[in-house]
């Protein structure tokens, strides 16, 4: 199947692609290679999740917050590639959770992007590398911010 139809049969739909909030751009390709921004907690509604692990959200709604973050990723590939198909594999994945000084399950947190990728492209393909950390502040008190890598075909 392709990453287009795996990503029809989670049944999930897209944030609109988020706009910059800054001086950058959402996505840049260089090559075959697709570098996406640091995207936010973009709901469908336009809206962001708000919220700080280990202070006003707990773990398993930190999980679907970047989850949610893949979702914004997503959207920005398709806007500006025009399909999912055109990725042909996860490179890397930058994961950076608000969170409280003592907070540990930072990785387990941002599984929630990493796994929603996985189910796009699959295992072989939708898992690259990543780091996963924690900040004391995040723009807007977002709870978690990704940046990813792709190759494209």
């Amino acid at each position: 199947m392709t990453p287009e139809e795996n990503f029809a049969q989670l049944g999930l739909s897209l944030p609109p692609a988020p706009k910059p909030l800054g001086v950058y751009k959402p996505l840049l390709i260089d090559g075959k290679h697709c570098f996406v921004s640091g995207h936010g907690t973009v709901k469908e509604d336009g809206t962001l999740i708000v919220g700080r692990i280990g202070e006003t959200m707990n773990i398993d709604e930190g999980k679907i917050a970047a989850r949610q973050v893949g979702l914004a990723i997503l959207a920005t590939l398709k806007n500006n590639l025009g399909s999912l198909d055109k990725v042909k594999r996860v490179i890397k994945v930058l994961g950076m959770v608000n969170c409280v000084s003592d907070f540990e399950k930072h990785p387990f947190i941002i599984n929630g992007c990493s796994e929603l990728f996985a189910a796009v492209w699959g295992n072989d393909n939708g898992i690259g590398v990543r780091s996963a950390v924690g900040m004391g502040s995040l723009p807007g008190n977002i709870p978690v911010e990704i940046e990813a890598l792709f190759e494209l075909h």
